[in-house]
């Protein structure tokens, strides 16, 4: 027999956890170290609160950044 089953928490993680150091948004679901960590203690309107600012944090995430890798990068350091 199994036990209670747990409620599904939805969450925007996408296993991709790094985290920008300019800004302090994990690149892969735009949350804060400290949003991630208390994620399953939060509350359903405190989780929601967060996923409403996701999709303007991730717009921000890639508007000015540079790319500094693929080949100008790999040809930059050959020459």
């Amino acid at each position: 027999m199994n036990g209670p089953q747990l409620p599904a928490i939805e969450t925007p993680c996408v296993k991709v956890c790094v985290v920008d150091p300019e800004t302090g948004y994990c690149i892969g679901c735009g949350r804060t170290r400290s949003e991630i960590g208390a994620w399953l203690s939060m509350s359903a309107a405190d989780r929601r609160q967060v996923m409403d600012a996701l999709p303007e944090r991730m717009a921000n995430l890639t508007r000015h950044k540079s790319r500094r890798g693929g080949r100008r990068g790999r040809m930059s350091g050959a020459l």
